[in-house]
């Protein structure tokens, strides 16, 4: 059977590289957790489909903050998937695999570029993003 396409908004690919088991509520933190290290850290999770989309996505559904398609901080969220859409080459609708998508974060986003392309995220100060985005990195 065909694993379910996922659905992300162009700033949670780099979310979820990045992801460590924190969230924004325990609902948040179970579900980015089935998505991340359950599936694309799994065995095979580099073959799992994802759709780019241009607002809240499978990441943002149970996120106290997302308010239908949007967000309580919508214009901060729009800002963040701008530049990471512009940095990786995403575009709402276009399909491509997890795997795929570490190689264009590993060719478009280099160690200590973050400060930029996230600024404005809550989770940047904690470093864990930076960390994984090294360890990406380091494997290649």
């Amino acid at each position: 059977m065909t694993p379910p396409v996922l659905c992300f908004r162009p700033h949670h690919f780099l979310c979820a590289l990045g992801f460590a088991g924190a969230g924004y509520s325990d609902a948040f933190t179970a579900n980015m957790t089935r998505i991340v290290r359950d599936g694309l850290r799994a065995p095979g999770g580099d073959e799992t489909v994802i759709e780019v989309a241009g607002a809240a996505d499978d990441i943002c559904t149970p996120c106290p903050k997302r308010r239908g398609t949007l967000c309580v901080s919508q214009e901060k969220i729009a800002a963040l998937d701008a530049r990471h859409a512009a940095a990786l080459g995403l575009r709402a609708g276009a399909r491509l695999t997890w795997g795929e998508a570490q190689e264009r974060i590993r060719g478009a986003v280099a160690p200590g570029d973050l400060g930029k392309l996230c600024d404005g995220c809550q989770w940047l100060e904690l470093g864990l993003c930076e960390a994984a985005l090294a360890r990406l990195h380091e494997a290649k």
